[in-house]
């Protein structure tokens, strides 16, 4: 009997000190981080595998107490480790893809065909700075991700067996071991299944308990990128990659390689054939696959290719697949612009030198042609001619003596005498002779021209003082001063695209045959009760205007010409905007003599004869007045 009790005794002792033994391994464990060698890992999971299979029974202690982890990892959030050799080798490789990538003769060529750069479709938007297409460290694990040898699972069990954030690593074989559990086989499981397989396995042994599963650190795969990449080679990238990861790392295709033929090998088999374009064009990336330790990504020799150009909102070199057709190159490039002319599609072939050149495709033909190798498309642009006066509705201004002065839309082909009569007809004060018209087109022409007369003179008069010392009357201060102030007057001028009409003074009519243009003006003044006398006279001034006065009647009212005037020089600047001039001769006519009409300025000019830089300084005043005085004449007849 006492031995009985003795055995017992002895029994109950043994099985505390095995229990006992047992946490202190798992705590053990647990603090070291299962930092052994691979040989200890293996011989350790081989006699725990042998202790599970000889204790088929819950232990004697009701429960164990691992070593609480503070900071508890997002179930959600991952890290991944990545070696600082490996941090190294992604940066050198990155500063590598930056460089500018290798041009091809085929984009030499259609570049200097079309006028303008154009690349491969898709290099410009996946390597042009060497971006880091690495996974980011904390990401979303998706549910069908893989566990491979390396990853950290966190596990965590309340109810009748509590565990707080332990960290199990996933062994070379696939396995994790829990205290009190056992040895798990999670190697290859799916992310999304890897709770319910943890927890069958603990449900041997207890009941009511909860689990919570999540991913901590994640260990690299390595995988090799071969081809027609930019920068073929190994990499270690993160467990979560995928294969446009791998190629994008890689620095995309390079000039001979393919953006539609990217296919991922594993053991031996092709698995996946990626499309770039389906993501560049389509933001499709379901044919994308996560990546496997060995996996390898060739990247095929590029397709046929055909280049698109002209009115089309993305100008570029695009890959296409047999059977792809015209339309299908008009989509990838992102269909026409919006100010495209879209029945006007022509092809140039370069290697067909019996073509003629560009051919134009039918609008009808698009959809059927197929692609052809080396072509070239060019969109035509719809804007930017000038089509037929006639053909063009046109909206226009009319101010002054109408009935009813404002704007007017008007059908193709509308003339002045049509925007009379649609604004009511003239009033009784209107005076046609001074009508100002101006045109849009005229007045680029006028600002193109009137610049470069500007750019001439500004340099002859600033170098005249320069080279020419002789005969001055003023210093060359007072003449540089003097040429500062004469340019700037004529730089804040700007022409008014003015058309002048050559009708008599006393006309009652306009050239109401005109075709009108879109944004043309026409102002239709009372008739002025003034005439203007301005340079070198005694008394400039604004007289008022009688009936049968010459223009030499109002010279002798302003004062008459002063000693420095260039009686010769004289000229009027009329109402309609012509300029007469001309003091006689032996057979010329004298303008002093001609009868001066409502509106008329009259201008003395210096006389050249008073030296070189005067004679300049009369040359630019007559430019300034010929090109701004008219100006002037409008505003004092719509003042009066």
């Amino acid at each position: 009997m006492i031995y009985w009790q003795n055995l017992k005794q002895n029994t109950l002792v043994l099985a505390k000190l095995t229990s006992l033994v047992i946490f202190l391994t798992a705590l053990c464990l647990t603090n070291i981080a299962y930092a052994q060698s691979s040989d200890e890992q293996d011989e350790q999971s081989q006699s725990q595998q042998s202790d599970e299979r000889s204790d088929s029974q819950p232990p004697a202690s009701s429960g164990f107490e691992p070593q609480t982890i503070e900071g508890r990892n997002s179930p959600t959030s991952v890290r991944q480790s990545v070696p600082e050799d490996v941090r190294n080798e992604i940066s050198s490789r990155a500063i590598a893809n930056s460089r500018p990538a290798v041009v091809s003769e085929y984009e030499r060529y259609v570049s200097s065909l079309a006028g303008e750069e154009l690349r491969r479709f898709g290099s410009n938007l996946i390597v042009p700075d060497g971006r880091d297409f690495t996974t980011p460290p904390n990401t979303t694990v998706p549910l069908d991700y893989r566990i491979n040898s390396g990853d950290t699972i966190i596990l965590g069990l309340t109810g009748s067996i509590k565990a707080n954030d332990v960290k199990l690593l996933v062994d070379s074989e696939g396995m994790v071991f829990v205290p009190n559990i056992g040895s798990i086989r999670v190697g290859g499981v799916r992310y999304g299944d890897l709770r319910s397989v943890i927890a069958r396995q603990v449900a041997r042994f207890y009941r009511g308990f909860d689990i919570s599963v999540s991913m901590g650190e994640l260990r690299g795969l390595t995988i090799y990128v071969t081809g027609f990449a930019r920068s073929p080679g190994a990499y270690t990238i993160s467990s979560l990659s995928t294969l446009v990861n791998a190629v994008l790392a890689a620095g995309g295709p390079s000039a001979g390689g393919s953006f539609r033929s990217i296919q991922l090998r594993r053991n031996g088999a092709t698995i996946s054939d990626f499309d770039l374009y389906d993501l560049l064009l389509k933001g499709d990336k379901s044919g994308d696959m996560l990546l496997q330790n060995g996996d390898v990504i060739y990247v095929s020799p590029v397709g046929d290719q055909i280049a698109i150009t002209g009115s089309v909102n993305n100008s570029a070199i695009f890959e296409y697949a047999p059977g792809e057709t015209i339309q299908d190159i008009l989509f990838y490039a992102g269909g026409v612009s919006t100010v495209a002319d879209d029945t006007r599609l022509f092809i140039y072939n370069p290697l067909q030198n019996n073509t003629g050149g560009w051919q134009e495709v039918p609008p009808q033909e698009v959809a059927s042609r197929p692609a052809g190798r080396s072509e070239i498309l060019r969109v035509l642009s719809g804007v930017g001619y000038v089509r037929p006066v006639r053909t063009q509705p046109v909206l226009v201004t009319i101010n002054g003596e109408v009935a009813r002065p404002g704007q007017y839309y008007l059908q193709p082909g509308a003339s002045i005498g049509d925007l009379v009569r649609e604004a009511g007809g003239l009033t009784d004060e209107a005076y046609l002779y001074a009508s100002v018209f101006s045109r849009q087109s005229v007045k680029v022409q006028q600002q193109e021209s009137y610049d470069r007369a500007l750019q001439d003179m500004r340099i002859l008069l600033t170098s005249y003082p320069l080279v020419n010392d002789r005969q001055r009357n003023i210093s060359r201060g007072d003449q540089l001063a003097l040429i500062e102030s004469l340019v700037a007057q004529l730089e804040a001028r700007t022409p008014d695209g003015r058309v002048v009409f050559n009708i008599e003074p006393g006309s009652g009519t306009l050239p109401y045959e005109l075709a009108l243009q879109d944004n043309d003006s026409l102002l239709i003044p009372v008739k002025p009760a003034i005439i203007g006398i301005f340079g070198a006279v005694t008394s400039p001034a604004t007289v008022e205007y009688k009936s049968g006065r010459t223009v030499g009647d109002y010279l002798k009212l302003a004062g008459g010409v002063q000693e420095l005037g260039d009686k010769s020089g004289i000229f009027v600047v009329r109402a309609n905007g012509s300029i007469e001039s001309g003091t006689g001769g032996l057979f010329g006519k004298s303008v002093l003599k001609e009868p001066a009409y409502p509106g008329d300025l009259i201008f003395v000019p210096v006389d050249a004869n008073r030296g070189e830089f005067w004679a300049k300084i009369r040359d630019i005043s007559q430019i300034l007045f010929s090109a701004t005085l008219s100006a002037a004449v409008i505003d004092g007849l719509s003042s009066n």
